[in-house]
C-alpha cells in the first residue's frame, strides 16, 4: 500500500472528465496532473456515460466521510464537477435527467461538501463547476444523433452557471468559451471536437484555459506556482546533509503554499 504523501485535486464527472487523461487528447486531467507533480495528486474520477442521478451516490463513496478522516488521510484540495453532458439527453432516453432535478443534484453535490452538518462536510475543500460544452449533432453517429440538441444542452450549461450563482460556487464556463472560439458558428465547432459530443485536443485546450484562468482569480492559493514541492528538489542537496533531509517531515510540510 502507497503511503500518502500529497493532497489531492479531484476531478468527478462522466467521460469528459473520463477521456481527460488521454494523452493524445491532452486533456484537462493530463494537463493538471503535470503542473501538479510532487505538489498535488490530481485523480480520475469521471464515469463515461453518467448522469447526476447515477453520480449522485458515486460522489457519497468517493469522498470520504468526517467520521473516517485520519490523520494520514489526504485532503481534498479542490474538487472540480462536470455534468451535463449526458443529463440532456432528450426525454425517452435512458440518460435523460429533467432541467430541475439536474439542478437540485448539483446543488446537493455542493452542498454535500460545504454543509456543515453534512457527513461529507470538508472545509478545506474548494469546488469549482464547468458547464458541458456545445454539442455538434451533424458530427455525431447515426446512433447518437437523436440523443441531443445544441440548444438543450445549452439550456442545462445555463443551469449549471446559476447554481454556481445560487451556491456561491465559481463556474468555467466551457459553453461560451468553445462557442466563442468557434466564431459562434455551429460548423466551424466540429474542429472542437472528436465525434461532436466529447472534445478533442483543441476543445480540451479551451477548457484547460478557462480552469486555470478560474483557479488563478478565485482561488490562487492553489494554482500550481503558487504551492511548493511537497519533498524539497534536488539542489536542497547542495547545503543539506543526508541526515538533516531524514531528519525533517516533509508529509507534515505536503502541499505548502510558498512563502
Amino acid at each position: 500500500m502507497a503511503a500518502s504523501c500529497q493532497d489531492m485535486i479531484v476531478l468527478f464527472g462522466d467521460s469528459l472528465t473520463q477521456k481527460s487523461w488521454d494523452p493524445e487528447l491532452k486533456g484537462i486531467g493530463a494537463r493538471l496532473a503535470n503542473l501538479y507533480a510532487r505538489k498535488l495528486d490530481v485523480v480520475n474520477r469521471g464515469f463515461s456515460g453518467y448522469n447526476t442521478d447515477w453520480a449522485l451516490p458515486v460522489l457519497e463513496q468517493i469522498i470520504a466521510k468526517r467520521e473516517y478522516v485520519q490523520p494520514q488521510t489526504p485532503h481534498v484540495r479542490l474538487l472540480t464537477i462536470w455534468f451535463g453532458a449526458n443529463d440532456a439527453c432528450l426525454p425517452g432516453f435512458i440518460q435523460h435527467v429533467p432541467v430541475s432535478r439536474f439542478s437540485e443534484n448539483l446543488t446537493t453535490m455542493v452542498r454535500a461538501i460545504r454543509a456543515p452538518d453534512s457527513p461529507w462536510y470538508s472545509p478545506e475543500t474548494k469546488l469549482l463547476l464547468i458547464t458541458p460544452p456545445p454539442v455538434h449533432v451533424p458530427s455525431m453517429g447515426t446512433d447518437m444523433q437523436p440523443t441531443r440538441t445544441f440548444n438543450v444542452t445549452k439550456a442545462y450549461a445555463e443551469e449549471v452557471k446559476k447554481v454556481g450563482e445560487r451556491e456561491d460556487v465559481p463556474v468555467v464556463d466551457a459553453w461560451t468559451r468553445v462557442w466563442e472560439a468557434a466564431r459562434k458558428n455551429e460548423e466551424e465547432m466540429k474542429a472542437y471536437f472528436t465525434d461532436g459530443l466529447h472534445l478533442g485536443e483543441a476543445g480540451y485546450k479551451i477548457v484547460f484555459s478557462a480552469l486555470q484562468e478560474t483557479i488563478i482569480l478565485e482561488y490562487p492559493e492553489l494554482y500550481h506556482e503558487n504551492l511548493q514541492s511537497v519533498f524539497p528538489l534536488w539542489d536542497y542537496f547542495h547545503s543539506h546533509t543526508l541526515e538533516e533531509f531524514k531528519a525533517e517531515n516533509w508529509v507534515g510540510e505536503r502541499s505548502r503554499i510558498k512563502e
